[in-house]
């Protein structure tokens, strides 16, 4: 199994022994998690049992009916330094394609430091966050093209942008080379 493909692997288990912890600590059943969620309970029994590939749009909502970080569901149980996550929380497609949670800090709420790997024509669509939430991006390796409510934006290597994300929104490999970039989330 290929590195990237044993790390998405290892947080599915990470999530599956996080949710049903965090779930039982709220003492919540499944289907009580599933009506305050939205997650259907198929869903989140199969999450529990480490069988389902989940969107980082669900984790949310779990984490959000939860009272807890996206942060925390992923993270490995027993971590040492709750500051530092490194998982792979997100794969495209295309081979090379992912989103990696490097770190967290507490803002209002956090700030979650997100490294980014867009492969040629590659393009992750994100839904709306909550009405407060915002964004920091940081293009250190190719070109980002950033859609807003059907606006596009473009950042090269050192450019930096930062905004409202209470719309839907995606990042966009429209390049030749490898898109790398940093995104934090402010919460």
């Amino acid at each position: 199994m290929p590195k990237e493909n044993s790390q998405r692997a290892s947080v599915l288990q990470h999530v599956s022994q996080n949710v049903r912890r965090l779930r039982l600590v709220a003492h919540l059943s499944q289907s009580a998690l599933a009506e305050l969620s939205g997650v259907s309970r198929r869903m989140l029994v199969a999450i529990e049992a480490g069988e389902k590939n989940v969107s980082l749009s669900t984790l949310d909502r779990v984490a959000e009916a939860l009272n807890v970080a996206f942060s925390d569901l992923i993270q490995a149980p027993g971590s040492v330094d709750p500051s530092r996550i490194n998982e792979v929380a997100w794969t495209g497609t295309a081979p090379g394609s992912k989103a990696v949670l490097l770190a967290k800090a507490v803002a209002s709420r956090e700030v979650e430091l997100w490294e980014w790997t867009l492969e040629p024509g590659e393009e992750y669509q994100s839904q709306a966050d909550a009405e407060g939430w915002s964004e920091q991006l940081y293009v250190f390796e190719g070109c980002l093209t950033l859609v807003i409510s059907e606006q596009s934006l473009r950042f090269g290597a050192g450019e930096f942008y930062m905004y409202a994300s209470n719309k839907p929104h995606s990042y966009r490999n429209e390049g030749d080379v490898v898109l790398r970039f940093i995104r934090n989330v402010v919460i």
